[in-house]
């Protein structure tokens, strides 16, 4: 995973795999086929450890609360990371998605699995109260969706906390009711 997270698909050779993982380039395709089928299973893992531990983490968490603690773990993850990797969803929907079949309803599910989480929290915060009803969940769940995005983009190349965090904010901003 840290190799096509770090190089991207194309970048990463067999030799950087097995290398890697401590086996030959014979032991690779023995026990994952191809070079594809193994980043199809590191990008699986990755949304597993990621997303999908993320959002199973959060959605416990009063709902403004559960969007905030998302956007605040992207960041601070954006900043720590030193190789500015950025996001293996983000890369795979840049790289590989336009042209991969495959990897394109991955990459599109897990957007949707995202935004889903979004448009739940924004609903029982609109319903609690602590989430302004001016707008659709599902208009603002899209909206949440593009900037987080924009900041895994932005991480490549400006992981700076105020760069992100300023991001983050302005459309955070934008969820609050005005009482």
């Amino acid at each position: 995973m840290n190799c096509f997270w770090g190089q991207g698909f194309e970048s990463t050779s067999v030799r950087d795999l097995a290398e890697e993982m401590g086996i030959t380039g014979a032991s690779l395709y023995n026990a994952f086929g191809d070079k594809r089928s193994l980043y199809r299973r590191a990008l699986a893992y990755y949304l597993e450890t990621s997303v999908r531990d993320r959002v199973s983490r959060l959605e416990q968490l009063p709902p403004f609360q559960a969007i905030r603690a998302f956007f605040d773990e992207v960041i601070e993850r954006s900043i720590m990371d030193k190789q500015r990797r950025g996001c293996m969803l983000v890369n795979a929907a840049l790289e590989l998605a336009p042209y991969d079949a495959e990897i394109h309803n991955v990459v599109s599910q897990e957007m949707v699995f995202i935004e889903t989480f979004f448009r739940r929290c924004i609903a029982a915060g609109q319903q609690d109260g602590t989430i302004s009803p001016a707008r659709p969940p599902a208009e603002l769940a899209k909206l949440l969706l593009s900037v987080l995005l924009g900041i895994r983009v932005l991480a490549r190349t400006r992981p700076q906390r105020a760069v992100l965090a300023g991001a983050a904010t302005g459309v955070l901003e934008l969820l609050k009711t005005t009482n």
